[in-house]
């Protein structure tokens, strides 16, 4: 029993550490400037939390969408264009962070494959569309 709950005490004992450190500073705090904060809200829009996965840092209330915000402002602050914000996160977190992913040699099947399928689709259109017209002229 005792072995139970030292083990039990060892798995709970990270969550509570993680869950006891207060949040980044900027992480729920705007910019006095209005112009970086809204560049900042801007691109937080963009952002993907990776814990919620379906929200983007600004609308989530995870620990990680909190310092990932403060990371966000700070670098503005720091005077890094929201371009520099987003290739640091990306090469931090990888391309799925971004709900703006770029042409790399890793993305490129999510831009190509859904290209390549229309052109398929129309392709097959095109000659039973084709065989239809031909088919009735014949008997016409």
């Amino acid at each position: 029993m005792r072995f139970l709950l030292a083990l039990i005490a060892l798995i709970a004992a990270p969550i509570y550490a993680q869950s006891s450190m207060p949040p980044a500073p900027y992480a729920y705090t705007q910019l006095d400037d209005p112009v970086l904060e809204a560049e900042a809200a801007a691109l937080m829009e963009t952002l993907r939390c990776l814990k919620c996965q379906s929200q983007s840092i600004a609308d989530s209330d995870a620990p990680m969408a909190g310092d990932m915000r403060h990371q966000v402002r700070s670098r503005l602050l720091a005077g890094e264009s929201p371009e520099e914000v987003r290739d640091w996160l990306t090469q931090r977190y990888g391309d799925y962070v971004s709900y703006e992913p770029t042409v790399s040699s890793t993305t490129w099947p999510l831009f190509a494959i859904p290209v390549l399928l229309l052109l398929i689709v129309g392709a097959v259109l095109l000659r039973r569309l084709g065989k239809r017209s031909s088919g009735s002229e014949g008997s016409a």
